[in-house]
């Protein structure tokens, strides 16, 4: 019999299911305000791991610039942490994201769900700045 290939959304959510609890309901409310942000955000899982990025289109780049990459989920090791690839170019006036990579990445990290709650609009305010900046 044939395996049933699920959806990049279907996939997402067994990942997010097949997590502890608490961790599980903390994602799946951070997953909820990045899609919620914009219709032009879509999800997938990279990495092992959620993962959001633009769905519109965009001029031709090379694909390990990761410019349709929004940001990734690491949970590694009980890590709550979003990853912005091309975080530093976002002009972040909250202090949400923090990092001073080489490859001009950024990270948002989380302790818990009122953690999360507390920093929803200054996520999605990111997220609309990065939008802001994809070359169409």
């Amino acid at each position: 019999m044939a395996k049933i290939k699920l959806t990049d959304t279907e996939q997402v959510t067994q990942h997010i299911q097949n997590l502890e609890p608490d961790l599980a309901h903390t994602v799946e409310t951070i997953r909820q305000t990045i899609l919620g942000t914009d219709d032009q955000v879509g999800e997938y899982i990279k990495w092992n791991n959620p993962s959001f990025y633009y769905t519109g289109e965009m001029k031709p780049f090379d694909p390990k610039e990761y410019k349709r990459d929004i940001a990734v989920f690491n949970l590694h090791r009980g890590n709550l942490m979003l990853v912005f690839p091309s975080g530093a170019k976002v002009n972040d006036d909250s202090g949400l994201l923090q990092g001073n990579y080489k490859d001009g990445r950024k990270t948002i990290v989380f302790k818990d769900l009122d953690d999360v709650k507390s920093k929803q609009k200054a996520l999605q305010d990111v997220i609309k700045k990065w939008l802001a900046l994809v070359d169409q």
